[in-house]
């Protein structure tokens, strides 16, 4: 009888190490309802063993178990698609005639493909789909999952319904237990369904905030051979206030996207002459990007780092021993027969660094080495994933290797991570770390990873960096610390990395003399702060919205002349303020004086320097900033003085963000 009893019951393990002892066949709404009535009330799934799932999802003997509420970032994943199965009711309620293909969430919100004959929805129809979607939500349809039980008859009714897309996926998983959402309404009447493995929300009346927000074009299966889809691109959140918060950062996001801002302010192009991921930067950027560099050379000068420049192009035979050729031949260019030999462009710096450390031998005492390079790499990326600076085939990095002893591994992180706070600082950015450990595949010893690991780990406690641990994130030579960005709006921006290599020590036998008189292995540290000096520059116009502070910025002063008769004086400054190394243009056209201060401002330029009879005759200048106006007149070595400073400093201008 004690054992019968027994198998009536099952225990689960709950987050806080907890058991929790439940009749078989429970839930994961019989588990909220038994460790208290309001977390009942406010659950939405649960997490199984891990494994997301839906509230009334069977838990068994053993299972670890989260219950879920809106809470928990997770928790969206449940409502976008829930939410997305509500979109694809309302299409076909409203277009009878449209076809359902595939509805998957993405990272910020969902989509769902439709085949609609004879009809192309347009903006105007995702307000009424909308209105469709409230209706569902308020009347409460139940999501039932329902294992279908006989699988060849559910392709015969998809069929039957024209359900084509359907039916394809369900041959194609006839096998996996496949299964269909139901949704219901308070009666238990099936409304609708999709051939779906979930997890969902229990009921649509959860959904209170959504929106829809374009149209796309697609095929099925991504196959330009296949049929042409309509694709409806949505989002939704648990709150109208959060959903307020994220279209207004889309917003802002589109108001600050560097394509748009460089046709604006001109900063860069590309041809479809010269091919996709070629980025031409025009003076104004690349102006931007030469101060970029003397900040980056000046602060590693101070650190003792060593320049050099290595060739773009070298025999293959570097990256077969790097196993570049191996392992990432297909991103890189084909080769080139010279004389007979293969020939590549370079797709990393690293081998032509090792190069140089290897050209005559070391000593313990000459470590740590610090090679830097303002390195330009080219990578074959497909033409469908490159996206203005922010993706392309060429670009330069701010790469630098440090070649030291295990011994002075942790310094040198620690050097690393404070070149970093000093650099992003610099430009406005906040930021996390992340260490990665070790995969389940790598080479070298566990007790390399462990020290290598801890040495990464005691640096950032050391400098009080947060950070989160991706297990078994690192690369299969070595654990790695990689630092996202938060710009302006939030977004995250994943530039600095570090990594400790323990695969290129050994493929190219790096070796230093140690204080015994033996050889030893090197130690080998990639690592760039900015990365991708296109992409950090594309990811800079978003952040500033193309309004660069006043140290950064293309023209950091526009000399205004109210008439002729100014021009001379106007010149005058013009040619002290550039023997000064400032970056500075006079507007003498006989356009007026609030076109010309507007346009400088559409421009932005951070400021004005109007120049009238009053300013000529007291050695002045009238000031106007670009977002703080009109700041009066100040005798032009008193301006000039405010400006050095403010350079210096390398003051954010807050206003611009």
């Amino acid at each position: 009888m004690v054992m019968a009893a027994e198998k009536e019951q099952i225990s689960v393990k709950l987050p806080d190490g907890s058991v929790k002892t439940l009749p078989a066949g429970s839930t994961g709404a019989d588990l909220a309802n038994a460790i208290s009535p309001s977390l009942a009330k406010a659950a939405v799934g649960t997490v199984i063993n891990g494994k997301l799932s839906d509230l009334y999802a069977k838990i068994s003997d053993g299972d670890e178990v989260r219950i879920l509420t809106t809470k928990d970032p997770l928790s969206l994943e449940l409502l976008r698609h829930s939410s997305a199965h509500v979109m694809a009711q309302a299409v076909q309620r409203l277009y009878p005639q449209a076809k359902i293909a595939m509805g998957p969430t993405t990272e910020d919100g969902f989509y769902y493909d439709f085949e609609i004959p004879n009809y192309k929805l347009v903006p105007e129809d995702l307000e009424k789909i909308e209105e469709e979607m409230k209706k569902i939500c308020q009347s409460g349809q139940k999501l039932v999952r329902y294992v279908i039980p006989d699988v060849d008859k559910q392709i015969s009714e998809f069929k039957e319904q024209g359900e084509k897309f359907k039916a394809e996926l369900l041959e194609e998983h006839r096998n996996a237990r496949p299964t269909l959402y139901l949704m219901q309404d308070k009666e238990g009447k099936t409304i609708w369904n999709d051939l779906c493995k979930g997890p969902h929300l229990p009921s649509t009346d959860l959904i209170k905030a959504f929106k829809l927000r374009k149209l796309s074009g697609a095929y099925w299966r991504a196959d330009e051979e296949k049929e042409q889809l309509q694709r409806v691109y949505a989002t939704s959140f648990w709150t109208q206030k959060d959903l307020d918060d994220y279209l207004y950062r889309i917003a802002e996001a589109e108001k600050r996207d560097h394509r748009r801002l460089s046709k604006q302010l001109d900063l860069f192009s590309l041809h479809e002459e010269t091919g996709p991921g070629l980025v031409f930067w025009h003076p104004n950027l690349a102006a931007v990007r030469g101060v970029i560099e003397d900040f980056w050379r000046d602060e590693h000068r101070k650190r003792n780092y060593q320049f050099v420049y290595t060739p773009h192009v070298v025999s293959e035979e570097l990256f077969a021993i790097s196993g570049h050729l191996e392992n990432y031949g297909e991103n890189m260019f084909a080769p080139m027969d010279i004389d007979g030999q293969n020939y590549r462009v370079k797709p990393m710096n690293c081998p032509g660094h090792i190069m140089i450390y290897k050209s005559k031998p070391h000593s313990y005492r000459d470590l740590p080495i610090r090679l830097a390079e303002l390195g330009t790499v080219y990578r074959y990326e497909r033409s469908g994933t490159l996206h203005g600076m922010l993706r392309v085939r060429a670009f330069t990095q701010d790469d630098t290797h440090i070649f030291c002893t295990p011994e002075q591994l942790e310094g040198e992180i620690l050097g690393v991570l404070d070149l970093t706070k000093v650099l992003m600082s610099a430009f406005g950015y906040t930021y996390k770390a992340y260490l990665s450990t070790r995969p389940e595949k790598y080479i070298g010893t566990i007790e390399q990873w462990d020290k290598v690991t801890n040495d990464l780990k005691s640096a950032l406690e050391k400098v009080g960096l947060a950070y989160d641990i991706e297990e078994g994130g690192g690369t299969f030579y070595a654990p790695k610390i990689d630092i996202k960005l938060f710009d302006a709006i939030g977004r995250e921006w994943q530039c600095p990395t570090i990594q400790v290599d323990m695969n290129l020590p050994e493929r190219f036998d790096i070796t230093y003399i140690g204080e015994d008189g033996n050889r030893h292995r090197t130690v080998m540290i990639h690592r760039a702060i900015l990365g991708s000096l296109e992409r950090f520059c594309g990811g800079l116009i978003e952040h500033y919205a193309g309004a660069f502070p006043l140290w950064l910025a293309p023209t950091q002063l526009m000399i205004i002349p109210i008439a002729e008769r100014h021009h001379e004086k106007a010149h005058e400054l013009e040619k002290k303020l550039r023997e000064l190394t400032f970056r500075v243009k006079m507007d003498d056209r006989s356009e007026t004086i609030n076109y010309r201060i507007r346009e400088a401002q559409q421009d932005q330029i951070p400021y004005m320097l109007v120049i009238g009879d009053k300013e000529m005759s007291s050695d002045s200048v009238a000031v106007r900033h670009r977002r703080q106006g009109d700041l009066g007149i100040m005798p032009i070595d008193q301006f000039i003085d405010r400006i050095k400073d403010e350079v210096a400093k390398r003051t954010p201008d807050k206003t611009s963000k």
